[in-house]
């Protein structure tokens, strides 16, 4: 057995370890507290909770941000935990836009900057991502050594064990080997790579309509189809990360639209899923009914919004087939709530009619249906949400030598 004194002291680290780490979460949660209050929230006696927030302060973990006098008795010190302790980086790599942002440990934005996305090759891609990301850090004045984490949103699946992004088909040479270790090195950032649809959920129950619920699927529609599943607020991406991956279904045996009049071009008989359903599918639809011109799914839902045929008959098209979409993601997963977003989910004031009758008529299951609440910033907050997590644990685990 071992000697006593040899196991206490790691028994004594571990334990005031773990008291720091309960009333940091606790203070992130509450925002600011007194020493008594934190006692009171965690069970701790008043001594431990003082002797915890010295070091957590000591540490810059934690710091004094003003008094609050009791109706009797002492005026109360009130502690917060300190955003400035460290920052994140989240990165949204879409094929029309790249965001990127630089967060606080409060999760605050201190600096962010939306780019078009015009490389077509992928050295041109990365060197985009790095110089964008070295210019938002810059413009946050922040000592880059103290962003301790990043979270890439991508279209795709990223293999860990091949060291790429698969199944990135919109973003050209996006699956060669080494561009994220380009990237870390460049950088400096330890990085991690996720599917941009599952970054969206995680984005939309943190900070969106998604909070609370049960299991909800989120439906990025852009120029690909992808969906990303919550349940209980952990990500559920199955046994290779390819959960969601619902563009790659086929296409059950639906037609193109048919031409509204003679001469008219007809639209390529959709083959998967995200051939049926994208922004993509959504102009090929409209031009099939009779739109000319220099066309993006946008274009044809403003066009719709102001009374053209054409344009009101693709809406109500893709109404019908992402109908089809909500029917499939219903059946398998039972979902409470099924959220529309990316580029096409942005005029869910089109869609939502569409969908919900042509839902009723395929099948009796009936999640509720809503837009997106964060829009174009889904994929950007979730990826910043997911590098906070890592960034919280890392700058904890650095400032007080708990590694």
């Amino acid at each position: 057995m071992p000697a006593r004194d040899t196991v206490e002291p790691w028994n004594r680290q571990r334990l005031r370890a773990g008291n720091e780490r309960l009333l940091l979460d606790r203070l992130r949660t509450l925002g600011t507290a007194s020493r008594a209050q934190l006692a009171r929230e965690t069970g701790l006696s008043k001594p431990t909770v003082s002797s915890a927030l010295a070091s957590l302060e000591a540490a810059g973990l934690v710091h004094e941000v003003g008094t609050r006098a009791p109706e009797r008795g002492r005026t109360a010190v009130l502690y917060a935990p300190d955003p400035a302790a460290g920052y994140a980086l989240g990165v949204d790599i879409g094929r029309g836009w790249l965001r990127v942002a630089v967060v606080d440990l409060d999760g605050r934005v201190v600096a962010r900057a939306d780019v078009r996305n015009r490389a077509r090759a992928s050295a041109a891609l990365t060197g985009l991502v790095v110089d964008t990301a070295r210019r938002v850090i810059g413009d946050s004045g922040v000592d880059p050594a103290r962003v301790v984490h990043g979270v890439i949103g991508t279209p795709g699946v990223y293999d860990e064990r091949q060291r790429r992004v698969r199944y990135a088909m919109h973003l050209p040479g996006w699956g060669r080997a080494g561009l994220v270790d380009r990237m870390c090195e460049e950088l400096g950032v330890p990085l991690e790579v996720h599917n941009d649809a599952n970054l969206a959920a995680l984005g939309e129950y943190t900070y969106g309509v998604g909070a609370g619920s049960r299991l909800f699927a989120y439906i990025l529609i852009g120029p690909g189809l992808g969906m990303g599943i919550v349940s209980g607020g952990r990500l559920f991406t199955g046994a290779r990360g390819l959960a969601g991956e619902i563009g790659f279904l086929p296409w059950p045996g639906r037609r193109g639209p048919k031409t509204a009049e003679a001469g008219t071009a007809r639209a390529r008989e959709p083959e998967r899923l995200e051939d049926a359903v994208s922004g993509t599918a959504v102009v090929e639809a409209a031009r099939s009914f009779g739109m000319s011109g220099q066309l993006s799914a946008k274009t044809v839902f403003d066009a719709a919004r102001q009374g053209d045929a054409a344009a009101v008959r693709a809406v109500e098209l893709e109404g019908e087939r992402i109908a089809h979409t909500v029917a499939a993601a219903a059946a398998v997963l039972d979902p409470d709530l099924v959220v529309l977003g990316g580029g096409v989910g942005h005029s869910v004031d089109l869609l939502l009619g569409p969908v919900r009758e042509h839902l009723r008529a395929l099948t009796p299951l009936r999640p509720v249906i809503a837009p997106s609440r964060l829009g174009e910033d889904a994929v950007l907050l979730g990826a910043t949400a997911t590098a906070l997590d890592t960034a919280r644990n890392l700058v904890f685990e650095r400032r007080t030598g708990d590694a």
